[in-house]
């Protein structure tokens, strides 16, 4: 029996933003292309198509995992389609073909469970089903296992079987599954010395705790040097050049000398769900205002702010939220409501 094989190597959004996993999937996707191709060809979805045209042939680029499951079904030469996670090193020609076995002319799809959860990444797509997948994902269902719920399929419970239960293991846990929002970007402004930079600090652990991929810029009012005496790159950009760079396998710094906007700046992060800017208490985006006793007195505008974070009882009498500028978790769930995420 001949089936195709469907890698999802995952998007951004779905928490493969980190450069080191996107490495770890990589060389898992090698070897599960090594293990799966001789039960015919195998293709591959995934957020950034260049990263795996070097090693298959096809390639398909998605914005979701519902989405590269389509992609991975359509362009299947067989009839039917093993689908797994591009981080699931422990998956086997052995299982495929083991699952296929449950697999009748009536179901849509054979899937592992555990009891408790379904395997939505390591299962068996009729190409029948497409059509019923296609008009789901059109429609907006994202979760993997809603779409489970709209097919005829055969769960083969893992423990009732001769299948080490290690096999559904990802080597990267993801986030769970929702649906993309628009980017949510805010400042903390205040004075000198008011904690914006330690409330950055933990608003970050915080998001990245709930799932969320966040991005941090810094904005500074006054002339700032951009790269260190005696480097390589800083003797470039005294020789003239407008612009450097410096990358290895795993990061990437960008230096230029001209001016930038702040939606310049923020373009730069397009696959972030969270943008936090330090400072630029006047602009237009939504603020956290951080205030003390001893600081500046002057507000930033009512109308742009989140809430405030102070030290000291506010004189001011308006119907914005007040923290103590230390409870992060009241400041976070207070960002969260504003930008209507997701819980």
């Amino acid at each position: 029996m001949r089936i195709s094989s469907g890698i999802l190597a995952g998007s951004h959004r779905e928490g493969f933003n980190d450069a080191q996993i996107r490495i770890t999937c990589r060389k898992t996707t090698e070897k599960l292309m090594t293990e799966l191709s001789p039960l015919g060809d195998v293709v591959i979805s995934a957020s950034v198509k260049k990263d795996y045209e070097d090693l298959c042939s096809k390639v398909a680029e998605d914005t979701s995992m519902a989405q590269g499951l389509v992609n991975v079904i359509a362009m299947a030469e067989e009839k039917l389609v093993f689908v797994c996670g591009s981080d699931m090193p422990a998956v086997t020609r052995e299982l495929v073909v083991y699952l296929a076995g449950f697999l009748d002319d009536a179901a849509d799809c054979v899937c592992l469970s555990d009891g408790k959860h379904v395997q939505p990444l390591c299962a068996i797509y009729s190409k029948k089903a497409l059509p019923v997948i296609e008009k789901a994902v059109k429609q907006g269902t994202m979760r993997l296992t809603e779409i489970l719920g709209l097919l005829d399929v055969r769960y083969i419970d893992i423990r009732d079987t001769i299948l080490d239960s290690r096999v559904t293991r990802n080597l990267i846990t993801r986030r769970p599954e929702r649906n993309v929002q628009p980017q949510a970007v805010f400042c903390v402004s205040g004075p000198k010395n008011s904690g914006k930079t330690g409330l950055i600090v933990r608003l970050i652990n915080e998001f990245i705790n709930e799932g969320y991929s966040v991005g941090a810029i810094k904005h500074d009012g006054h002339d700032f040097v951009i790269d260190t005496a005696g480097t390589d790159t800083f003797r470039f950009m005294e020789a003239g050049a407008c612009g450097t760079a410096v990358f290895s396998e795993d990061k990437a710094e960008f230096h230029f000398m001209r001016k930038f906007s702040s939606g310049e700046v923020t373009d730069a992060f397009p696959d972030l769900d969270i943008l936090i800017i330090e400072g630029m208490k006047s602009s237009s985006y939504p603020k956290v205002e951080m205030t003390k006793k001893d600081g500046d007195t002057i507000p930033c505008d009512p109308q742009n702010l989140i809430c405030r974070a102070t030290d000291h009882r506010s004189p001011i009498k308006d119907q914005i939220p007040v923290f103590d500028r230390n409870d992060t978790k009241g400041i976070f769930l207070c960002i969260k409501k504003y930008f209507e995420l997701e819980h």
